[in-house]
């Protein structure tokens, strides 16, 4: 069962949904237990190239080990992976190969500094010194590190130190990337940042798996998402469409008290928010659609809708499996 969702109005950045994607991850009923805990228990999904795909659920939804699993670290009690068509067991070393992997808590060497912990690793992918060098800088620039090239690791802050570590998952160009909770101690600017550094790498058509239990660390940046639950993937095909169940609107208007007067005089519930905005319950896009044109046709302009909550926090609230 494929589990990774893409419709139209639930993928922002996708494209051409009506195209087979190349696989650049394929999961097929993974299974890993830890004695009598089973902390993946039946994962199946695909991500493509050329993609983002996010990797939602709570702590202990088994996101960490399928990761592990996916990078060739651990091995799968049943079921079967494969990176780029490389079959994670028996092909690991070409898998692994193919994979870049950024832990969620990323080690460094302190007392090296930033060029020397790349070129090192460099060096262990077979580039040249010179080369080394030069990629090493290269990476620094592209996760906006470069003013820290000279500097011992010791001085990077949480944010940074993760910000190396995504250099370090591409030191050696890899055509997947595995990433545990990568925006973990970021700041506003820097999580933005992020946001760009992995549309890019999604744009020149590498596959990009990302986890995280913070779903508005991923809401601007995923194609797909692939949703887990004590340890099993989660059909989200009836969450990603329209549902009649209403959610909490924002709206503002360039008069406040016109909007009150309108919503008011139209019979539409509400309550005040924050500022001059109000919360009105709308059951989706065409909703919003309809309001926005009666508020307009009734002389009130709105300057703001939007829903309360992204995307991703609306399908991953509907689970009724998400109980725990």
């Amino acid at each position: 069962m494929s589990t990774s969702v893409s419709p139209p109005d639930f993928a922002p950045h996708a494209e051409d949904l009506t195209q087979p994607a190349t696989p650049g991850i394929e999961a097929v009923g993974l299974k890993r237990a830890f004695g009598d805990v089973r902390a993946v228990d039946g994962v199946t999904f695909t991500a493509p190239a050329g993609a983002v795909t996010a990797l939602i659920g709570p702590n202990g939804s088994g996101k960490t080990t399928l990761l592990l699993l996916l990078a060739g670290l651990l091995r799968p009690d049943s079921g079967g992976a494969s990176i780029s068509g490389h079959d994670v067991v028996t092909d690991n070393l070409q898998a692994r190969s193919q994979i870049g992997w950024m832990p969620d808590v990323f080690g460094t060497w302190d007392a090296l500094t930033c060029t020397e912990i790349l070129s090192t690793f460099a060096r262990a992918y077979g580039l040249s010194k010179p080369e080394a060098n030069h990629r090493a800088m290269e990476l620094l620039e592209k996760v906006y590190l470069s003013e820290f090239a000279p500097r011992p690791a010791r001085v990077l802050s949480r944010g940074q130190k993760q910000r190396l570590g995504l250099a370090r998952a591409l030191v050696h160009d890899p055509s997947v990337l595995l990433l545990d909770e990568p925006a973990s101690g970021l700041d506003p600017r820097s999580r933005i940042e992020l946001r760009d550094v992995l549309r890019g790498l999604a744009a020149d058509g590498r596959t990009v798996l990302v986890s995280s239990h913070v779903l508005s660390e991923l809401e601007e940046v995923y194609d797909h998402a692939v949703f887990l639950s004590q340890g099993r993937t989660v059909d989200m095909a009836a969450a990603a469409q329209p549902t009649a169940a209403k959610r909490g609107w924002r709206v503002d208007a360039v008069d406040p008290v016109a909007l009150r007067t309108f919503l008011n005089d139209a019979d539409i519930p509400w309550q005040a928010g924050a500022g001059g905005e109000v919360i009105v319950q709308l059951t989706g896009y065409d909703s919003a659609a309809e309001l926005v044109g009666a508020a307009v046709a009734a002389g009130v302009p709105l300057h703001t809708i939007a829903p309360l909550s992204g995307r991703l926090e609306e399908a991953y609230l509907s689970l009724d499996q998400e109980r725990v």
